[in-house]
């Protein structure tokens, strides 16, 4: 498969373009593409035909659609992709599992098939950043460096247990099927305190464009259900990402994380990249949403822009 090939595929998601369709700056510069891997037809996002790919992988409750903002700026000399999740977004299909080397796996194979096996850029947020940690260790050639986003990484020093006193939301999303009947139907209501609850002040950070279109990815078929079994992985991601980090990783690795937070997960994530670094914004967990310009320049300053 090349890029010219990216729109061959039916869409099995109707809605896929619900926020874009009516953007003409949009459609001048990037496309909808779909590719099927076993089960499961991976939604992404592509511009631009530079030599270096540069990865976006979002976290759980977003989508793709989140790193608009910032995705024509990274076009110089690049090819831009960005990934709905494995289960999430306009992603559609089944999924044997929901560990995320497991999802790793889709995320690899569909860079293959794209003809990009090295030299990949990686950025990650929230739940993007357990498949990312995922796609380095058991495929780090493929990959020229990682920048991660608020999330942390357990297996080392960092256990799930500790990390699931963090927030309400990692113990509600274990209670199945209770997560999903309360939510089912009432969709923006949640999401709208999600989004708040995580962010300083309790405003809501994205625009209301956005939050319609997180509404509905997020209403439809299965997509929490997949949210939620994504948290419910967490014991399966430990013991995996334990014996990732008896081979310490090489490539360079940057965190950005919440100023309270970044001691935590930088620590965590030199358990398996010991020479990682880091910085913190001053922002709640939605630092795209919140701080997009100082997410470009972090990107720009770590990969060299």
């Amino acid at each position: 498969m090349t890029l010219s090939d990216l729109t061959t595929e039916e869409p099995l998601s109707a809605g896929y373009d619900t926020a874009t369709r009516d953007d003409p700056a949009f459609q001048d510069t990037f496309r909808h593409s779909f590719t099927t891997i076993d089960d499961l037809q991976m939604h992404y996002v592509v511009g631009g035909d530079g030599p270096t790919p540069i990865v976006l992988l979002h976290g759980f409750t977003e989508t793709w659609y989140g790193w608009l903002p910032i995705m024509a700026d990274l076009l110089p000399g690049h090819t831009v992709i960005a990934i709905d999740l494995p289960g999430l977004g306009d992603s559609t299909g089944s999924l044997p599992s929901h560990d995320k080397v497991t999802l790793a796996g889709y995320v690899h194979r569909l860079l293959d098939l794209l003809g990009f096996s090295r030299g990949v850029q990686l950025v990650s947020h929230d739940a993007g950043g357990g498949i990312a940690f995922a796609l380095v260790t058991q495929w780090s050639d493929q990959f020229s460096g990682w920048l991660m986003m608020d999330f942390p990484i357990v297996g080392g020093s960092l256990r799930y247990d500790q990390v699931r006193t963090l927030s309400y939301h990692f113990a509600f999303y274990e209670q199945e099927p209770l997560f999903e009947d309360l939510v089912a139907g009432r969709e923006r209501l949640y999401l709208d305190y999600f989004y708040r609850v995580l962010t300083p002040g309790g405003a809501l950070p994205m625009t209301p464009q956005v939050l319609d279109e997180y509404v509905r990815a997020y209403s439809r078929p299965v997509a929490l259900h997949n949210g939620s079994r994504y948290y419910q992985a967490w014991p399966q991601d430990e013991v995996d990402n334990r014996l990732a980090m008896t081979q310490p990783l090489t490539l360079p690795v940057h965190v950005l994380a919440q100023a309270s937070l970044l001691d935590t997960f930088l620590t965590a994530v030199r358990d398996g990249a010991p020479q990682a670094t880091g910085a913190a914004l001053d922002t709640g967990h939605w630092m795209l949403h919140e701080a997009p310009g100082a997410v470009l320049t972090a990107i720009r300053e770590f990969f060299g822009y």
